[in-house]
C-alpha cells in the first residue's frame, strides 16, 4: 500500500513538471512569435506591402499550420512556428496601414483593439489558470463555431455583405475568449503537452480577436 501511495504521488508530482513546464515554454514562445509578428508587421508598413488578398492569405496560413502540426515533435516545428506567425504579420501590415491611412481616428482604433486584446487575453488566460476549471466541455461547441463563423465570413466577403461580415467579427470576438479559457485549461489539466501546438492556438486566438475588435471599432466609428 505505502509503495503504491509513493508511486502515486510520484506520478502526480511528474505530471505537475509537466504541466508547468508546458506552461512556461508556450508563454515564452508565444512571446516571441508576438514579437516576430509585430517585427514583420511593421516591417511591411514600412515598406507599404499590399495585402496578399483572400486566397494567398488562406493557402499560405493553413499550408503552414499543416507545416507546423506536422513537424510539431522536431525543432523544425518551433522553425515552422515563425514562419506561421511571421506571415500573418505581413498580413496584418496592409490592414492597419489602410486603417492608419484612412481613418481619421485609425491610430486610436488601432490602439484601443490591441488594448482590449491585451486585458482579455491576460485576464481570460488568469481565470483559467486560477480557477484551475475544466473547460473541456466548450471543445465540441468551440469547433462548431469557428468553423460557422470561418464559413459565414468567407461568404461575407466573397459576396461583400458588411452587415454580416460584422456579425462574424462578433461571433469570433466570443469564439476567441472561449478558446483562450479551454486551451489554457487543456495546458493545465494535460490535455494539450505538446507545447508548439499549444502556441500556435493562442497566437492564431490573439490574431482574430485584434483583428475582429477592429472590424467592429470601425463600424461602431461609423467609419
Amino acid at each position: 500500500m505505502e509503495h503504491r501511495l509513493q508511486v502515486g504521488a510520484g506520478q502526480a508530482q511528474e505530471s505537475v513538471l509537466t504541466t508547468n513546464k508546458v506552461l512556461r515554454n508556450t508563454y515564452l514562445l508565444l512571446a516571441m512569435t508576438l514579437l516576430f509578428s509585430a517585427f514583420t508587421a511593421a516591417l511591411s508598413m514600412t515598406l507599404n506591402m499590399p495585402y496578399p488578398g483572400p486566397v494567398i492569405t488562406l493557402v499560405g496560413y493553413f499550408g503552414l499550420l499543416f507545416l507546423t502540426n506536422k513537424l510539431r515533435n522536431s525543432a523544425l516545428g518551433v522553425v515552422c512556428v515563425f514562419a506561421l506567425t511571421g506571415f500573418m504579420g505581413m498580413t496584418l501590415g496592409p490592414i492597419l496601414n489602410a486603417y492608419l491611412e484612412f481613418l481619421p481616428n485609425g491610430a486610436e482604433l488601432v490602439m484601443t483593439a490591441f488594448g482590449i486584446t491585451g486585458v482579455t487575453f491576460i485576464g481570460l488566460s488568469a481565470y483559467a489558470l486560477v480557477s484551475r476549471k475544466d473547460f473541456s466541455f466548450m471543445g465540441g461547441f468551440l469547433t462548431v463555431g469557428i468553423l460557422g463563423a470561418f464559413a459565414l465570413g468567407l461568404i461575407a466577403m466573397f459576396f461583400h455583405l458588411p452587415t454580416l461580415s460584422l456579425a462574424v467579427s462578433g461571433l469570433f470576438v466570443l469564439a476567441m475568449g472561449g478558446l483562450i479559457l479551454y486551451q489554457t485549461s487543456a495546458i493545465v489539466h494535460g490535455g494539450e503537452t505538446n507545447y508548439i501546438m499549444a502556441t500556435v492556438t493562442l497566437y492564431v486566438t490573439i490574431f482574430n480577436l485584434f483583428t475582429s475588435l477592429l472590424h467592429i471599432l470601425g463600424v461602431m466609428g461609423d467609419e
